[in-house]
């Protein structure tokens, strides 16, 4: 009973944790979008969101890696690290293809989101240019995560437990396949419109 309420209990805070930075992004990005489009202020919700993520969970992943390693780190990071550990091994000790990956996530992603918050609320030209550059960054980060592992057999992966396999593994990281996915559709059909209104505009003046 004991060690299964010491999972319980980890497993929680952890949930925790990302269902607060779930709400606090969703929150700041409904007030950034506040006039505009549902769908934009959707997107900008995801935004928040993910530089939320991105900075808050995963730099001081990066930060706790570099210093010594997730597994014998302590604080509410470093036990939530440790929780999805037991997902994927190769989070609690220093993977040099995680950190490479979680670096340039951080570093870059992080930032994209920054710039495309910026460019949605002012109305920018290159939004959807920065929207297409990051929603690929994120479908390479989640494929060269899991691909190599996959290839080997999946040696790290705790595919055992519901909760490993179909929560922390299936579940969170099938969101940024889902949505980043889903956001090149609207790009790709958002593109089309204004290619087409400018076709059709150049024509009237021929």
């Amino acid at each position: 009973m004991g060690a299964g309420w010491e999972l319980g209990a980890a497993a929680g805070r952890s949930l925790l944790l990302c269902a607060a930075l779930l709400v606090g992004g969703c929150a700041l990005g409904l007030r950034l979008g506040r006039g505009r489009a549902a769908a934009d202020r959707g997107v900008l919700a995801w935004l928040c969101y993910d530089a939320l993520v991105h900075f808050a969970l995963e730099g001081p992943f990066v930060y706790l890696s570099f210093v010594g390693n997730i597994a014998d780190s302590e604080g509410l990071i470093a036990s939530l690290w440790k929780e999805y550990g037991k997902a994927d091994a190769r989070w609690l000790y220093f993977d040099p293809t995680i950190v490479s990956l979680e670096i340039l996530t951080v570093v870059l992603d992080g930032s994209l989101a920054l710039v495309l918050i910026y460019a949605i609320v002012k109305e920018k030209y290159y939004r959807h240019f920065l929207q297409i550059t990051l929603c690929v960054c994120e479908l390479y980060g989640g494929w060269m995560t899991f691909f190599p592992d996959w290839l080997m057999g999946s040696p790290n992966l705790n595919t055992d437990s519901w909760l490993y396999f179909g929560v922390y593994l299936v579940f969170f990281n099938s969101v940024w396949v889902l949505i980043p996915g889903l956001l090149l559709c609207q790009s790709w059909v958002e593109l089309k419109k204004m290619y087409y209104k400018g076709t059709s505009s150049g024509k009237k003046f021929q």
